[in-house]
C-alpha cells in the first residue's frame, strides 16, 4: 500500500534559463538531500533561480508547501536584493522558507559577531556603523595588535581584512599612520599603505545598513578553522580545514591555497566539547539573545571557529568568526538524512498548524 506524501518543497539554487531547463533531482550537487527526502516521503524538485526569473520562481513556489534555499548572499556580482522579497512574499502566503530571510539577517551576517560576544565563543569584538565611527574608533586599537575587519554581508572572504602596524606602535597612530593589510578573498596578497587609504577602502561596506565588525587576529589561525554543522539546534557533523585565508605568504611566492576541509562525524572524540558547547549552551544562548525559536532555526547551517588560547587545565577554548546560512554545501553526508528528517517534521507541522 502506497504511503501519502507529507508534502511537496522545492531545492533553490542559483543559475540561468539553461541550467532551470535542464536541473533534474539527480544532475547537482544536492542529488543525496533529493534522494533523502523522498525517502521521507517529501516529494522535491529543483527551482534554478536568477533575478531575471523571479516571477517564474515565484509562481512554482507558491504551488508548494516549502523551499529550502542555496544561495549565497554575494556571488559574481549577484545579491540577494531580488531574492529575499520574493521568499519573504511566499512565506507570508504560508509557504515554508529555510532558511528565511529575516533569520539569515540576524544570524547569517556578521553582526551577530558582536551581538553574541558575550557568549562563551565571542572574544573582544566592536561594531562600526559608519565611516565615521570607523575612523574614530579603530585606529587606536591596533595598538594592542592586530585586528580582524569584516563587512556585515559577504562570503568567500569578501571584505574581509587583516589590519595590523607595519611597524612599531608609534607615540600616536594618525591617518598617515602605515598599516599592513591582507584581503581574505583567495589569491590577495600583503599590502603597506598608509592608514586613512585603507580606511576609505571601507567606504562601500557602509552602504545602506552596512556595517563593519573589529574582532582581534587569532594567532592559532595556523592550526586551522573547525566548522561545526547542524541541522537545526544538534551537531550533525565537523570539518576541519588548514586555512590560507589571512595568512601571507613569502615575498615572491604565490598565496598558498587553503587545504582540503576534512569530514568528520558528530562523535568525533577531539571535538566533544565543542560538541556540548554548541547543543547546551551557545546555541540556546545566541537563540535568546536574536528571539529566534527552534521552528525558526535554518534546517542546516554551521558555525566557523578558530582555536582560541588554551586553558591553565591544557583544554581548547574556540571563538567564532562566522556563521554561515545562506548556502551550506558540502556537509557532512551523515548529515544528509537529519536533514530529511528536519524538513519532513517542519512541512507536517506547517500544514497541521498553517499560517
Amino acid at each position: 500500500m502506497a504511503t501519502d506524501k507529507i508534502g511537496r518543497i522545492a531545492l533553490l539554487w542559483r543559475g540561468d534559463r539553461e541550467a532551470r531547463g535542464k536541473a533534474t533531482n539527480e544532475n547537482n550537487r544536492l542529488s543525496p538531500v533529493f534522494e533523502a527526502l523522498a525517502a521521507v516521503n517529501v516529494v522535491a524538485e529543483p527551482a534554478v533561480y536568477s533575478d531575471d526569473m523571479v516571477d517564474e520562481v515565484r509562481d512554482q513556489l507558491s504551488r508548494l508547501d516549502g523551499v529550502l534555499v542555496w544561495v549565497d548572499p554575494i556571488s559574481d556580482g549577484h545579491d540577494r536584493s531580488t531574492l529575499d522579497p520574493m521568499l519573504r512574499e511566499v512565506a507570508a502566503k504560508g509557504v515554508w522558507v529555510s532558511a528565511h530571510p529575516d533569520v539569515i539577517l540576524k544570524m547569517g551576517t556578521k553582526e551577530v559577531l558582536f551581538r553574541t560576544r558575550h557568549v562563551g565563543w565571542g572574544t573582544d569584538t566592536h561594531i562600526y556603523r559608519s565611516l565615521d565611527e570607523l575612523k574614530e574608533h579603530f585606529p587606536p586599537r591596533l595598538v594592542s595588535g592586530p585586528r580582524v575587519l569584516k563587512q556585515n554581508r559577504g562570503n568567500g572572504g569578501i571584505g574581509t581584512w587583516k589590519v595590523a602596524l607595519a611597524a612599531a606602535a608609534p607615540a600616536e597612530i594618525t591617518f598617515d599612520t602605515i598599516v599592513r593589510v591582507l584581503h581574505a578573498r583567495r589569491g590577495s596578497v600583503e599590502e603597506e599603505l598608509p592608514l586613512t587609504d585603507f580606511i576609505t577602502r571601507c567606504e562601500d561596506y557602509f552602504a545602506g545598513p552596512g556595517c563593519m565588525i573589529d574582532q582581534p587576529y587569532q594567532p592559532r589561525l595556523a592550526d586551522g578553522m573547525i566548522r561545526c554543522y547542524m541541522v537545526r539546534d544538534e551537531v550533525v557533523g565537523f570539518g576541519h580545514q588548514l586555512i590560507k585565508a589571512l595568512m601571507p605568504s613569502p615575498p615572491g611566492i604565490e598565496p598558498a591555497q587553503p587545504g582540503p576541509r576534512i569530514m568528520y562525524s558528530a562523535s568525533e572524540p577531539s571535538f566533544q566539547l565543542l560538541r556540548r558547547k554548541m547543543e547546551s549552551d551557545w546555541t540556546p544562548a545566541m537563540m535568546r539573545l536574536l528571539d529566534i525559536d527552534r521552528p525558526s532555526l535554518p534546517i542546516i547551517w554551521d558555525a566557523d571557529f578558530l582555536y582560541g588560547p588554551k586553558t591553565a587545565s591544557n583544554d581548547e577554548t574556540y571563538v567564532l568568526c562566522e556563521i554561515n546560512v545562506s548556502a551550506i554545501s558540502p556537509f557532512p553526508p551523515q548529515a544528509t538524512e537529519k536533514i530529511a528528517h528536519a524538513v519532513a517534521a517542519a512541512i507536517a507541522a506547517t500544514k497541521k498548524f498553517p499560517r
